[in-house]
This record gives structure tokens, sequence and C-alpha cells, in this order.
């Protein structure tokens, strides 16, 4: 077992992920498709300019990259976003393929935001399911 420089066991990127997301019930994209369009989830998309201008973007949706997204969504915070109501939102954050949503959910509860998940699969996973993507407008946070 290797060992990090605190004592501490470290983990890798595999057992992390699997750590994480144990602690939620992640989502598939037809459910966070429901979800976001009856109001009962704000999808948030992290991924960066580059793949939204390649891939385009999920209408509705609220652009946050992800160095920003615990300041934007923190419901106490002073930078955050209006759609930052409460600890109780469902939150469905998305990257590209599921991979660094499930971290950054895991950050967001941290915070508190209990109900954040992520999408599995990530936007590719949305895309592919044939749901709704339409062209990067180039706006985010």
């Amino acid at each position: 077992m290797a060992v990090s420089g605190s004592g501490q066991p470290s983990v890798g990127i595999d057992e992390l992920l699997e750590r994480v997301r144990s602690g939620y019930r992640r989502v598939a994209a037809h459910e966070a498709y429901e979800a976001a369009r009856t109001g009962d989830a704000l999808l948030v998309d992290i991924r960066y300019a580059a793949l939204r201008e390649r891939d385009g973007v999920i209408p509705g949706a609220l652009v946050i990259e992800r160095n920003e997204l615990e300041w934007r969504l923190d419901p106490q915070g002073s930078h955050k976003t209006p759609e930052a109501t409460g600890h109780d939102l469902q939150i469905v954050v998305i990257c590209n393929e599921g991979y660094a949503s499930s971290l950054a959910a895991a950050s967001l509860h941290q915070l508190g935001l209990h109900r954040t998940t992520d999408l599995i699969g990530g936007f590719q996973a949305w895309k592919a399911a044939g749901l709704p993507v339409s062209p990067d407008n180039g706006t985010d946070l």
C-alpha cells in the first residue's frame, strides 16, 4: 500500500471515484432530462469552453466551469449565482464523460448541497441518448 507524504494511505483515482459515488445516487440522461423539464433539478454543465464549442450545450443548463463551481453554487457564498437558492436544491452536475462531475458533486456535498448528483456518462451520454443539444452561444458564468 502506498503512503502519502502525510503518512496517510494514498488512494488511486478509481478508488476515490468509487468512494465518492457511493455517497449518492447518480442519474442517467433521461432521468436528468425529466427532472430538469419538470423543474425538479438544475442541470449544471462544468465542461470547459472548447468542449462546449465542439459538441454544443444542453438547452437550459447552467454553465459554470469547474474552477468556479463551489463559489457559484454555495447558497451562502458572496459570489453565488441567482440559481443557488438553498441547500435543498437538486443539482445534476454534467462533465464530458461522467468522471470529473463525480468529484465535483462530492465537493458540493461538502458544502451542504446534499441533493447534488451527477450524470452517468456525462454530456456524451446525454447526446448519445438523443436528448436536446444546441450550439454553444458562448455565454457562461
